[in-house]
């Protein structure tokens, strides 16, 4: 009997777990937002603008998410995390959605509860450098003082790199994103090593940009993609098919310009990807037009990439790995169907 007893007890403590990574959804919709955990210093990803108005990549992916739940992509609230934090607030339940430069790695994905959805963006780990270093390539930098941000693939990445290039550097570590901007500007490190996206965001707001560069060199894979807590798989179909709609309805050629149009369209793809014809919606427990809110008020991944960070903003990117599959890059949506 007491043997029962203590089977009894753990299970209700595996159900207590079970319940309370479970039911996402429903925790948003009671409090009438979702809450999402962004950088809060990265131009181009996430950050306020001079107005107080949060953009960026990661800011609009998570107001995709708002516009799939609630058909209002207003409904976010922000809240700014460092490398160090980001993962506990999304374990501890502070955030319902992790929005935030953030690399999926084995170990992410498996020790620390999270899930990791599609990728939003398609980066690599380099070197940002003022000019006047005169350093043309990465394997230059023997000896070198390099700026990073603990608790990331980043810090891992550097200290491989030189090991296997038979060089040295002295780490300067600084945990806050700005504060380690701002100590790399001030010529407290020779460069400034991070996903070369966050490089250029870093560049773009230098007084004088065009006094730095980001070196050639690419030394890592960083696939940063949102993360949601494991074992709330309807949270993570919603975050998961919320970003890949953006991608679809690039590829279905639809805009946010043209999507009411596109309504009227008799593409049997095109009418189960907006609504027109039921299924989708249900399937995810939201409305039918889930996807239509995210295109109308967000705009599908190219419209989201080109006005956050692509070759007429200050960061100047070009689309590379983050274009179609069909324009030789990797973003590619399964069907909707």
């Amino acid at each position: 009997m007491k043997r029962l007893t203590i089977v009894f007890a753990i299970l209700a403590v595996f159900a207590l777990i079970g319940s309370a990574s479970a039911g996402t959804l429903d925790d948003v919709k009671a409090k009438g937002f979702i809450q999402a955990g962004v950088n809060g210093d990265l131009f181009g990803f996430g950050k306020p603008d001079e107005k107080g108005v949060w953009r960026g990549l990661d800011v609009d992916t998570a107001r995709a998410v708002a516009a799939a739940v609630f058909g209002d992509a207003d409904k976010v609230k922000y809240t700014p995390l460092t490398a160090k934090t980001r993962f506990t607030a999304l374990q501890s339940g502070e955030i319902d959605v992790l929005t935030r430069n953030c690399t999926q790695t084995l170990s992410r994905d498996t020790a620390l509860g999270l899930d990791f959805v599609q990728v939003n963006y398609y980066d690599g780990q380099g070197f940002l450098i003022p000019k006047k270093l005169g350093v043309t390539s990465a394997k230059e930098l023997d000896g070198a003082s390099v700026c990073v941000l603990p608790g990331t693939t980043t810090e891992l990445n550097v200290a491989d790199y030189f090991r296997s290039n038979g060089m040295k550097m002295k780490p300067v570590v600084i945990e806050n994103t700005a504060e380690l901007a701002k100590a790399f500007f001030a010529g407290r490190c020779d460069c400034l090593t991070s996903d070369a996206s966050q490089l250029a965001g870093t560049r773009a707001i230098a007084s004088n940009p065009k006094d730095y560069m980001i070196l050639p060199e690419i030394i890592s894979k960083e696939p940063l993609a949102p993360a949601v807590r494991h074992g709330d798989n309807q949270w993570k179909d919603i975050v998961n098919f919320s970003v890949l709609a953006m991608i679809n309805a690039e590829e279905l050629g639809i805009t946010s310009k043209n999507v009411d149009e596109m309504l009227k369209s008799k593409d049997p793809k095109i009418m189960r990807f907006l609504g027109v014809t039921e299924g989708n919606g249900k399937a995810l427990g939201l409305d039918e037009k889930f996807a239509y809110n995210i295109v109308k008020q967000v705009g599908n991944y190219g419209e989201v990439f080109e006005r956050n960070v692509g070759v007429n903003t200050p960061l100047g990117i070009e689309r590379g790995l983050n274009a179609l599959w069909t324009d030789g890059g990797l973003m590619y949506s399964p069907p909707f169907k």
